[in-house]
């Protein structure tokens, strides 16, 4: 790995030990996967300016199969960074031909026949399943809560499970499938707001606020050249070596006990907080681990440190929670409890 992994020793117990030669194909695939995460996130930059921050938790996301829910106002860039996303993933020789980007704009009449697909009579065999445009790697759900409850639930089954059921059958959604869903924070007149087990579902709700002055004269800049074309003079990366690194992931970026421990008694202490009504869910534990695990190899390393805690903690947990009347910023909530967690982990690695 980097030399940010070498210099900073890890405040857990070390992986178990293994022979040189698998240590070294370990090594090599740690190497690889982070590779990938390069190749990505000079894509997003090249096409997306000023948006560093949320191009790192859109790739944290995508490695680690959760979802994103961008709060956004119109011309931020949302199109613009799902669709290089997309694009910056070449599917497989031979693979099934799935779409790399579909956008579904969402209207108060959408049918959830719409975005799954439906049956279409073939006079000559019967029906035909025709495949709806949530069969693609990258999907953006555009201002997802204008749609009803019934579409909502459609996609909470396909963000859940990656399968659709139309007419009692069931149709697997492909493996890399990530949805990348928006929604304005001041336009709320005919919405229908996200339901609690659907906000779940996504890994991260993020507040995308204006970029910075020099950034908006960066983009001015690359006039009359499209930052999407200049993007596509970069690599890409297949699909079989984004799933690769997400199973690498998972399997040699090593979390601590003391790490789990740590995430557990911090979702607790948010549910016994008298202004929290409902806390932080198991699955999101769940869930922040494969995140916090592609957030360590993101930066060069292959062990979660208190860092990625710090940095992912509040942007995981407060989009679940439901608040008394009156609170209204879930994310001090977050920072205040997982502030105790990051001191015991510190001490926890002075006495290692």
């Amino acid at each position: 790995m980097t030399e940010d992994a070498t210099q900073n020793p890890p405040e857990q117990a070390p992986a178990p030990s293994q022979p040189a030669h698998g240590a070294a194909d370990r090594d090599h695939q740690l190497r690889s996967a982070h590779g990938v995460l390069t190749t990505l996130g000079q894509r997003l930059r090249r096409a997306v300016l000023g948006r560093d921050e949320v191009i790192e938790l859109v790739l944290i996301a995508l490695i680690s199969d959760g979802h994103v829910l961008l709060e956004d106002y119109p011309g931020s860039g949302k199109t613009t960074l799902a669709r290089a996303l997309g694009e910056g993933i070449e599917k497989d020789s031979g693979a099934p031909e799935i779409q790399a980007f579909k956008r579904i704009q969402f209207t108060p009449d959408l049918l959830p026949s719409d975005i799954t697909g439906t049956n279409i009579f073939d006079p000559q065999g019967g029906f035909n399943f025709r495949r709806g445009p949530i069969f693609s790697h990258i999907v953006l759900a555009d201002e997802i809560n204008r749609t009803s409850p019934k579409v909502q639930s459609a996609m909470l089954e396909a963000m859940g499970e990656k399968q659709v059921t139309v007419d009692d059958a069931s149709y697997e959604l492909d493996d890399l499938f990530f949805v990348i869903a928006t929604q304005n924070p001041l336009d709320l007149a005919g919405t229908y707001p996200l339901p609690s087990p659907q906000l779940d579902r996504f890994l991260f709700k993020i507040a995308m606020k204006n970029i910075e002055r020099e950034a908006e004269l960066a983009v001015l800049g690359s006039y009359p050249t499209p930052t999407l074309r200049s993007a596509d003079s970069l690599p890409k990366v297949t699909r079989s070596a984004v799933l690769s690194t997400r199973h690498v992931t998972r399997q040699h970026v090593h979390i601590s006990q003391a790490v789990k421990e740590s995430l557990v008694d911090l979702a607790r202490s948010i549910r016994e907080d008298p202004r929290v009504l409902q806390g932080a869910s198991t699955r999101s534990l769940v869930l922040s681990m494969p995140a916090l695990q592609a957030r360590a190899l993101m930066h060069g390393r292959d062990y979660v440190s208190p860092e990625d805690l710090a940095f992912l903690a509040p942007r995981i947990f407060p989009h679940r929670l439901e608040c008394s009347p009156g609170v209204d910023d879930p994310v001090a909530i977050t920072q205040e409890h997982v502030a105790p967690q990051l001191d015991r982990l510190a001490r926890a690695a002075l006495r290692g």
